[in-house]
């Protein structure tokens, strides 16, 4: 066609021009090349048809199988319609549903490479045991290939297939699912039931601890446990009950540990036979009840492909071939049910060499400071040369050496410690590539005693007691270094430098670190050594001189540091060879523990540090200087504590001079060196009154609002206090305790000091009340005189107010009111003359008598005697002392008892009462006239109850005689007298 139509269009156009032509011929190759992009473009659609009617097949034949020991649903179908020899690359995409088909819970693709009329496979595992709900699956397919990019079309999906593990449980059925599940700790696991009971009615259990889970159905319940931990080997149990029924039931499902990679996976050997492999395995995996065991190893060597199980869990030893293989390629592989993992290691035979431990060891040519040391080592061929590491150890030392060999080694150890015991080891390694060194190789030997090399640290102590020197010596050990072997005993040679032949050697046991002389005041030298079974030490030299130990120095204070006791002295003046400073606790003297140090000439301070310095302990210092004649002399005293602490106890205060105003307070025995502190003074400490302090005094508010006043003394010597400006009879309370740099001493309990009064307010007090005592005496005395002179010596009656008066109407007088004796109407008036003896008795029992008529008065009785009777009435009478002044004297109430029989005379009213006071009357004077007056006394008695009244003319003549007893007043007290014949 293409020939003809190119031919007529040819003919027809031409004779063209040029320029017509050339546009011609490129318009017919552009018509040649759209129509034959044209063809192609048609052929390729029309193949691009055939292929996809092919590759959209939907996949065919899906089958479901369940695995109820991994929970797996197992799919497999095949895809038609490939062209024959055809492969290509496919995307199936699964949907997996749980229940019904529209509740899908996955979606996945899985990709591999199809033959025509190949059966795929494929697995799911489900974390819901399958027997616990119905499972939906379907698949579609897509072509994924790289040749047809344009041509990913999916496929229409499959059926849906429907999978049933478990049937339908009856109504009393209770069935726990998955069943010996085995699961990997930290991982998440599903448990369900499955039951025709209520869900209410049914009650789930984990390690028996209550769990509630998730309803799928009415028939069915989830339990999902996330990070689960190993709880046992013997597995974790899970079960579930019908509450108030004995159904119930469970599973048991398996957590194991996870399995972890062996580390420090290496390979050596010892002996070029065999390689040795070891590893740190982890963990066990294993489980009882065969659900797993252990983990397995295996070794497998890449170059050779040889592959071993291992025996042992930690270790596997590999033979070595006579093949001349130097280089290894190990892979160590462990796995158990769940997992697996490997670690590789490459190496080369003569890098991984550990030789075995070296042997026959030997020590050869021993002396006290030599020894030499021979081994040997296990053969591994003459190419392969070893170093030797040897070590000796001894006397807190260790030395080293390298030595190199092949089959046998030697070392020479000098300088060695005599009579001492060193450990000799010895261990080798591949000297040109070093990988381990073997095991050492240990033997042990004592080198020989020598002589010891050095001279034993010796002091002294010096004091002088009545005439002698008493020389304490004191010194150290000899180190082992310097002891060169067991010390036997000391020798102690004491040497009188006045006497220089003179010398004596005391030998001390080896156990002894001093010893104590007895020297005069001479000079001497004392040798010290120390001696072993090989020899003798060198010398210590000391010289006690005659003037030693009597020189006194002051001390001094010293401060401490956190390392010790810093002090610095004056150096000696002149040569010296050296200065000493000895320590001890508290004051030195020869029970001290004695410490001391040594320094050089031109040393004038040092550090004085010690693990035996205690806190709250005081240190005493000396510091010698030693000339060089070995003499020592003390150049300073110090005293210092290593800490200071707060006193320990407070001072015992006694209470002195007490007064009204102020009272002092000591405590002189309080000891202040024994303080574990300088006492720097002391704390007086007041009880505030009304919330005030006294002057000097600073007051300090407690935590419980309590006010105290406290009186400061910073001088630590002085140890009295004198309180003063106190207020009398008041009452104080205090306490001391003493302070160091650190703090006070415990506080302790106040005490109570009263105040006494001032003296004129006891003055006072002993004036009132005897001015009150007086006073009452005197009111006393006074009453009671009242009392007694009412009771013994009345008033003297008022003559105006007598009641006699009204008896005697004078007519001659009517004015008259005094009573005169003659105006009386007595019954009867005895004058008495009474001997000076009476007189004298009764002034001297004036007092009875006044007490006994205080207490029974005693009467009168006076005789009325009538006409023609003989026998005269009592009559009652009362006594008065007026009228008769020595009778008063007396004292006397005179009461005599006139008896009948005694009366010399009768008395009676017989007689007017004119003519009886006339008789009365000269009769008593002419009485008077012969009785002397100091002897006579006129009794005078009147009758105070007259049955007469009025004038005494009209007195009757004949009184009547009383019935039984007139009452009469005795006006007067005499001295018994003769009575008077009636006229």
């Amino acid at each position: 066609m293409r020939g003809p139509f190119h031919f007529h269009a040819i003919s027809l156009l031409s004779p063209l021009p040029p320029h017509l032509t050339s546009l011609f011929n490129v318009g017919l190759l552009l018509v040649l090349f759209f129509s034959n992009l044209f063809l192609v473009t048609l052929l390729i659609s029309k193949k691009t048809f055939v292929l996809a009617e092919y590759l959209s097949l939907t996949p065919e034949s899906l089958k479901v199988f369940t695995n109820s020991a991994c929970q797996c649903l197992q799919l497999q179908w095949n895809v038609h319609g490939l062209p024959y020899h055809q492969e290509l690359k496919m995307v199936f995409q699964m949907e997996i549903s749980r229940i019904r088909p529209s509740n899908v819970i996955w979606v996945g693709n899985y990709s591999t490479t199809v033959k025509r009329d190949q059966v795929l496979h494929w697995s799911w595992e489900s974390e819901l045991p399958l027997e616990c709900a119905t499972h939906f699956v379907r698949i579609q397919s897509m072509v994924d290939d790289a040749k047809f990019p344009k041509l990913s079309i999916w496929s229409n999906w499959s059926s849906w297939e429907e999978v049933h593990v478990q049937g339908y449980p009856g109504p009393s059925t209770l069935l726990v699912f998955p069943k010996n599940k085995l699961v990997e700790e930290g991982s998440s696991i599903t448990i369900c039931y499955i039951s025709g009971i209520n869900h209410n009615n049914i009650t789930c259990y984990l390690h028996n601890e209550l769990i509630h889970g998730e309803q799928l159905d009415p028939k069915a319940s989830a339990f999902k446990l996330n990070n689960v931990s190993f709880f046992k080997r013997s597995g974790t149990n899970f079960f579930c009950k019908v509450n108030q029924t004995g159904i119930q039931n469970g599973t048991t499902f398996f957590v194991s540990k996870v399995l972890e990679e062996p580390k420090n996976f290496s390979c050596e050997t010892q002996d070029f036979k065999t390689l040795k492999c070891t590893w740190y395995p982890g963990e066990d995996t294993g489980l009882d009840w065969n659900i797993q065991h252990s983990q397995s190893y295996t070794l497998f060597e890449s170059f050779s492909g040889k592959k071993q199980s291992c025996k042992h869990k930690d270790s596997c030893d590999w033979k070595i071939t006579e093949d001349s293989q130097e280089m290894y390629n190990f892979t160590l592989t462990t796995a158990n049910n769940l997992r697996k993992r490997s670690v590789n290691i490459i190496f080369n035979l003569s890098h991984r060499v550990h030789p075995m431990a070296p042997h026959s060891v030997h020590f050869e040519n021993r002396g006290a400071t030599t020894v030499l040391m021979s081994w040997k080592v296990h053969v591994l061929g003459n190419y392969l040369t070893l170093q030797c590491q040897v070590e000796l150890e001894g006397n807190g030392k260790v030395i080293q050496h390298r030595v190199d060999m092949k089959v046998n080694g030697e070392h020479l150890f000098g300088e060695l410690v005599p009579d001492t015991q060193y450990v000799a080891r010895v261990r080798c390694a591949n000297a040109k590539h070093f990988w381990k060194w073997s095991e050492w190789t240990v033997e042990n030997f004592t080198t020989p005693e020598a002589a010891p090399s050095e001279a034993p640290d010796v002091w002294r102590i010096v004091k002088s007691e009545k005439g002698s020197h008493i020389v304490s010596l004191f010194w150290k050990p000899l180190s082992k270094f310097h002891a060169n072997g067991k010390i036997l005993f000391y020798n102690v040679i004491v040497e009188n430098l006045d006497k220089p032949s003179t010398s004596e050697l005391y030998p001390i046991p080896a156990s002894t670190r001093d010893a104590n002389l007895t020297l005069d005041l001479c000079s001497y030298q004392i040798h010290i050594t120390a001696n072993n079974s090989v020899g003798t030490s060198p010398a210590s030299v000391i010289v006690i001189s005659g003037d030693s130990g009597k020189k006194e120095i002051e001390e001094e204070k010293i401060n401490s540091r956190e390392d010790g006791f810093f002090m610095s002295w004056k150096p000696l003046s002149g040569d010296v060879v050296g200065y000493v400073v000895d320590w001890c606790e508290h004051r030195q003297d020869l029970f001290c523990n004695l410490q001391w140090k040594k320094l050089g000439p031109n040393t004038t301070s040092t550090l004085i540090s010690s693990d035996t310095f205690r806190p709250g302990v005081r240190y005493n210092f000396r510091i010698h200087g030693i000339s060089t004649k070995n003499i020592a002399y003390l150049l300073e005293n110090k005293t210092g504590y290593f800490q200071e602490l707060a006193p320990l106890d407070s001072p015992q205060v006694n209470i002195t001079n007490l007064t009204s105003r102020s009272f002092a307070m000591t405590w002189k025995d309080y000891a202040t060196e024994s303080q574990p502190g300088f006492i720097q003074g002391y704390h007086v400490y007041l009880k505030a009154r009304n919330r005030q302090c006294h002057p000097g005094f600073e007051k300090e508010v407690l935590s419980d609002d309590l006010i105290r006043c406290k009186f400061d003394i910073d001088d630590p010597r002085k140890k009295t206090f004198i309180m003063e400006n106190l207020q009398p009879e008041s009452s104080y309370e205090f306490f001391v305790t003493s302070y160091t740099g650190v703090g006070e001493g415990p506080n302790g309990t106040f005490t109570k000091v009263t105040t006494s009064d001032e003296p004129y307010h006891k003055l006072i007090r002993i004036i009132l009340p005897m001015i009150l005592f007086v006073w009452i005496i005197i009111v006393a005395c006074y009453w009671k005189s009242e009392w007694v002179k009412e009771k013994c010596y009345p008033d003297i009656p008022d003559p105006y107010k007598s009641s006699i008066l009204s008896l005697i109407k004078s007519k001659e007088n009517p004015h008259l009111t005094i009573m005169n004796v003659k105006d009386c109407i007595p019954d009867a008036i005895e004058v008495i003359n009474k001997p000076e003896e009476t007189k004298t008795q009764l002034l001297e029992t004036r007092k009875p008598v006044i007490e006994s008529a205080l207490i029974e008065p005693v009467y009168l009785y006076l005789i009325q005697e009538e006409k023609k009777s003989s026998h005269p009435g009592p009559c009652i009478c009362f006594e008065n002392l007026t009228y008769n002044q020595s009778a008063s004297d007396s004292g006397s109430c005179g009461h005599t008892p006139v008896p009948p029989e005694d009366s010399p005379c009768q008395l009676g009213l017989l007689t007017s009462p004119d003519n009886l006071l006339k008789t009365l009357e000269k009769n008593y004077m002419n009485s008077l006239g012969e009785i002397p007056a100091e002897e006579t006394s006129l009794n005078y008695v009147s009758q105070l109850a007259s049955p007469m009244t009025g004038d005494k003319d009209s007195l009757p003549t004949n009184p009547p005689v009383p019935a039984h007893c007139s009452e009469y007043k005795m006006q007067m007290a005499v001295p018994p007298m003769p009575c008077l014949p009636s006229p």
